[in-house]
């Protein structure tokens, strides 16, 4: 497995993030908020979000390889009757995929988010043609719970997604 850190955003972050997420192998794959073209200003606006919600109940991480970014990753913790629940969001430039960086940077952030929010459980949505990304889950010890049929409508097409989670006693947290 390639060497990779998590940490904090920093306004510095822009340029590469341009880099590591101008890619529609990527957006192809995430909500629409992520867009394609990935440009300067949806970085700042990004990495300024990120960086806003530092007292939120969300952990927001850049995933650096090389010293230099190659994804994201986040978990935030949901409200209402979801309040013991948070969701986990990621993705890493094309070029690093398929090397172990994902599953074990899911497994870091979630145990962090086990220790850090009164939490019992961490969801993700991922596509359901999106093998890499379930695969990434199933490595880090997320479950399946699910599809949900004609659920997403991404670039004009409809796709089913998958319910995938892992509980806080499932990780030893």
């Amino acid at each position: 497995m390639t060497d990779f850190t998590l940490r904090p955003w920093r306004t510095e972050d822009a340029d590469a993030l341009v880099r590591a997420a101008n890619n529609p192998n990527i957006a192809k794959n995430l909500r629409n908020i992520f867009p394609h073209p990935y440009t300067l200003e949806s970085a700042r606006w990004f990495i300024g979000d990120c960086i806003a919600s530092a007292d939120k109940p969300v952990i927001n991480y850049a995933i650096e390889v090389s010293k230099a970014v190659a994804g994201s990753i986040s978990v935030s913790v949901k409200d209402d009757v979801y309040e013991k629940s948070a969701e986990l969001g990621y993705w890493l430039a094309e070029e690093h995929w398929r090397k172990g960086i994902m599953s074990a940077a899911v497994s870091a952030v979630c145990r962090e988010a086990f220790e850090r929010f009164d939490i019992v459980r961490i969801f993700a949505e991922p596509f359901a043609d999106n093998a890499g990304s379930r695969g990434v889950l199933e490595k880090a010890g997320f479950t399946c719970e699910g599809i949900m049929r004609n659920a997403v409508y991404k670039n004009g097409e409809i796709h089913s997604c998958c319910m995938y989670s892992v509980l806080r006693e499932e990780i030893g947290v």
